[in-house]
């Protein structure tokens, strides 16, 4: 996918139905465009989705990159960002929902090979159910020559029965002392009773109380 030079764009994939599916997909960022992609993964049970994104990022160009996993069997996704000119900006922000026996991978590598630039990754999940699985893999790389970038990652999890497990490995390497700020956060827990608590003690069912913090 080649975007223009300062042009804006919106780009849909909705992947739906019961496949085997593998896809490489590359978008070219020309410089000071602005773009909106959006990659909704709400197969059937039985499908398996595999993808390699690549998105280069030019000169004062900005993308967000929008994921929601949602339904398949297995769902491998694997983002890999790179900059070919200075003030270059990407956001990976993803929201993904495992039920029994479903396994959701997500991996973004952001290869800062500009000088300020900007990244910032931000995935959230919730699972439930016997062997339902994910994994998430954050990878931001500070090359020598990007002085004076920013980047942050995270990643949030929500366990919300037994027999779940929710698999977080965030990871930054810096190779300049000279950046605006970079840092990585990761969380994996429970579901808050005292969230629980503070919703029905003000008349909320229980069933809805839940529904409620999931969605927050």
């Amino acid at each position: 996918v080649k975007v223009a030079p300062f042009s804006k764009a919106t780009i849909l994939f909705d992947h739906v139905g019961s496949a085997t599916y593998a896809a490489n997909v590359t978008y070219l960022i020309g410089d000071g465009a602005s773009v909106d992609v959006v990659n909704l993964a709400d197969w059937d049970d039985n499908a398996v989705h595999s993808v390699q994104t690549g998105i280069s990022v030019g000169r004062d160009a900005t993308v967000r990159f929008f994921e929601f996993t949602l339904g398949g069997d297995l769902v491998r996704s694997s983002t890999n960002v790179d900059y070919r000119g200075t003030g270059g900006s990407a956001d990976l922000l993803g929201v993904y929902f495992a039920d029994a026996g479903q396994h959701f991978e997500h991996r973004q590598f952001v290869d800062h090979t500009a000088p300020k630039t900007r990244s910032n990754v931000e995935y959230k999940g919730a699972l439930q159910g016997q062997d339902a699985h994910t994994v998430w893999v954050g990878n931001v790389l500070i090359r020598k020559v990007a002085e004076g970038i920013d980047t942050f990652e995270q990643n949030d999890n929500l366990v919300l029965t037994d027999g779940a497990r929710a698999d977080s490995v965030p990871n930054l390497e810096i190779e300049t002392g000279e950046i605006a700020g970079a840092g990585h956060a990761s969380t994996t827990g429970r579901f808050d009773d005292m969230h629980l608590f503070y919703l029905q003690s003000r008349g909320i069912d229980p069933t809805e109380a839940r529904r409620l913090v999931v969605h927050g």
